[in-house]
């Protein structure tokens, strides 16, 4: 008895252990608190880190103002640059145009100016000689020239071939010049235009008053030209009605 009266008093007098009364908080109440303080504490943080950074002069909202008024003006410059491109490359395409033009101009007022000079010295040449050439029934050669051309061997050739006497009469040949060279040493003679164009019409002659006559002829690589002569036939003869020799050594 005296045993379980003593262990009543150990359990519930003074002597007794202590009891704590706690309370009983459910789980998710407890994950909602930590998720309300870590954001309370995330938005702290990225203000004091904003606030730092203005203090210190870097502003992410002006700094992304001044990118696009950047990229503005590289637009702008940007579209400036291809339409001044554009503008160049039709005034380089206008200029080589205009230039092209004017070394074709330049080059078709060469010749109207040799055409014009040498008709100018066919008038002179007629108003001198034709009236003295009417007394004779004969055909005749004048300012009988021949010159290099740019190709190697190449030579260009023209004369004025005028027929004195009845103008009535048409005259009807052909001209035929012969070359004497020297070729490797020893001396020859080509004969233009050869048996197998003497048909050519280039050198055919039928006229009334006068004929300006004007073509080319090439002679072998190397061989040097001393002496042309031309001669003037007439259809149905082989005798020279006229001929002019012309020195080129």
């Amino acid at each position: 008895m005296p045993t379980l009266f003593k262990r009543f008093q150990q359990r519930f007098g003074i002597s007794a252990p202590k009891m704590t009364v706690k309370t009983h908080v459910a789980w998710y109440w407890r994950w909602l608190g930590m998720l309300v303080f870590l954001s309370l504490a995330l938005a702290v943080a990225a203000w004091m880190y904003d606030a730092g950074r203005r203090f210190a002069g870097f502003d992410r909202g002006e700094l992304q103002n001044d990118l696009a008024r950047i990229r503005d003006s590289m637009a702008r410059l940007e579209a400036e640059a291809a339409r001044l491109r554009s503008i160049a490359n039709a005034s380089e395409s206008r200029l080589k145009i205009e230039q092209t033009a004017q070394v074709q101009l330049a080059a078709q007022v060469k010749v109207l100016e040799d055409e014009n000079n040498r008709l100018k010295e066919d008038l002179a040449f007629f108003e001198n000689l034709v009236p003295s050439e009417r007394r004779g029934d004969k055909v005749s050669i004048h300012r009988f020239k021949v010159e290099r051309d740019v190709l190697p061997g190449e030579y260009r050739y023209r004369l004025l071939v005028l027929q004195g006497g009845r103008l009535d009469r048409e005259f009807h040949g052909s001209l035929q010049l012969v070359v004497e060279m020297q070729q490797e040493g020893r001396d020859a003679t080509i004969v233009i235009p050869d048996s197998a164009d003497a048909g050519s019409a280039a050198f055919k002659l039928n006229f009334k008053y006068f004929r300006r006559v004007e073509g080319a002829f090439r002679v072998p690589a190397g061989a040097k030209v001393r002496t042309i002569q031309a001669r003037i036939l007439e259809n149905g003869s082989n005798e020279a009605r006229a001929s002019q020799n012309l020195n080129l050594s």
